[in-house]
């Protein structure tokens, strides 16, 4: 059951997402206006409770990406991603190859398939 709550759960998120960056691509000034005032809240205060969550403990650890056998020194790869996309705007120096985490491929739902389709 886990499993399925799961996927429901990441399927949601990721049509959201999907729906957020074709309004950003292809709604006019006012409707854009509207969804950046209503959205913008939203992103952020996500974005810190995310964060808040990664932040590092008395050593230096992220408590959320370590684990028993292994520690996550920070910044971790949540507060990497956060710097490269909110600051940086995907200008920073990539990290190296050694410290990059893997890729996140989304799952192609019906709005991905359409997004995917129209590039």
């Amino acid at each position: 059951m886990d499993e399925i709550l799961g996927q429901v759960l990441r399927n949601a998120v990721w049509e959201r997402l999907d729906l957020l960056t074709e309004l950003a691509n292809e709604a006019d000034a006012p409707s854009l206006l509207s969804v950046a005032r209503s959205e913008l809240p939203r992103l952020t205060e996500g974005w810190r409770a995310l964060l808040a969550a990664h932040e590092p403990d008395e050593k230096g650890n992220c408590p959320e990406c370590s684990g028993r056998w292994r520690q996550q020194k920070s910044p971790c790869s949540v507060w990497r991603a956060a710097y490269e996309h909110l600051v940086a705007g995907g200008l920073a120096p990539r990290p190296a190859r050694h410290l990059r985490s893997a890729p996140v491929t989304p799952p192609v739902t019906r709005t991905r398939r359409a997004v995917l389709r129209a590039h």
